[in-house]
C-alpha cells in the first residue's frame, strides 16, 4: 500500500474515495470535496471484470457509490475542467481520458494524473491500494478503507501541489504537475536503463523542490521498496 503524506490543510480540497471491501460485491463510495466539480474516471485492468460505469460527474459536495466485483483490479482518478468542445465532445483540461464522453469505456487518464490504484482479492486473499503521483498530479485525493481487517490505513496525498509546481513540469496551459519522468525522459526519473533495479533509490531535484514528503511504495517480489517522488 503506498502513502502519502496527510495534511488536515487542504480537507476542503479533499477528493475521498471510501473502500468498504468486506463485502462480496465491494463497493467504492466517491466523495468529492473539492470546491468545483469533478468527473471521476475508472480503468478496469486487463483480465478483470468491468464496472457498470467507467466516469460520471460529481458535483461539489456530492457522492456517488459504485458496485465493485470482488475480484478486481484497476485506477481511478478525478477528471476537472471540463465540457464540450466546438465538436460536441466531452474534454476536460485535466485528467482527460480521450473518449470524447463523460464515460471514459476503457481510455485511462491522460497525465498528469492522480491515481487511486487497487487490487481486490488479490495475492493471498488481500486488498492492495495506493495513492500514485507516478503519472504526475492534478487533484488531491484520499483513499479510506472501512470495513477490513489488518492493516487498512488511510492514504492519499492531500496537498494542493499545483500552485507550487515548478514551471518545467506544469502540464499544458498550466493546468496540473508532471512527473519529471514524462517531462524530461531521463532514465534517472523513469527507473529505466541502469536505474532500472530495486536497489536504485532515485531523488527527482524538481519534486523535491516542493518539499514533498510523499513516497510511492512498490512491491517487487517479496522485497518492499520506498521510492522518492
Amino acid at each position: 500500500m503506498g502513502c502519502l503524506h496527510l495534511s488536515s490543510t487542504f480537507l476542503s480540497f479533499l477528493f475521498l474515495i471510501s473502500l468498504l471491501s468486506e463485502v462480496n460485491p465491494a463497493s467504492f463510495k466517491i466523495v468529492n470535496r473539492c470546491r468545483h466539480t469533478i468527473w471521476p474516471g475508472f480503468l478496469s485492468g486487463a483480465n478483470t471484470p468491468q464496472l457498470p460505469t467507467t466516469g460520471f460527474v460529481l458535483n461539489p459536495g456530492k457522492s456517488r457509490t459504485v458496485t465493485i466485483p470482488r475480484s478486481w483490479s484497476g485506477r481511478l482518478w478525478g477528471r476537472a475542467l471540463c465540457g464540450q468542445d466546438s465538436s460536441g465532445k466531452f474534454v476536460c483540461l485535466s485528467g482527460d481520458c480521450g473518449s470524447g464522453q463523460i464515460e471514459c469505456s476503457g481510455s485511462g487518464a491522460k497525465p498528469p494524473a492522480t491515481l487511486a490504484e487497487f487490487t481486490l482479492n488479490g495475492a493471498g486473499g488481500l486488498d492492495f491500494y495506493d495513492v500514485s503521483l507516478v503519472d504526475g498530479y492534478n487533484l488531491p485525493m484520499l483513499v479510506v478503507a472501512k470495513g477490513g481487517k489488518g492493516n487498512c490505513s488511510a492514504t492519499g496525498c492531500l496537498l494542493d501541489l499545483n500552485g507550487a509546481c515548478p514551471p518545467q513540469l506544469r502540464g499544458d496551459g498550466g493546468v496540473g504537475c508532471r512527473s519529471a519522468c514524462e517531462a524530461f525522459g531521463d532514465p534517472q526519473y523513469c527507473c529505466s536503463g541502469a536505474f532500472g533495479t530495486p536497489d536504485e533509490l532515485i531523488t527527482s531535484s524538481y519534486f523535491a523542490r516542493l518539499l514533498i514528503p510523499a513516497k510511492k511504495y512498490w512491491a517487487l517480489g517479496k522485497t518492499e521498496h520506498w521510492y522518492r517522488l
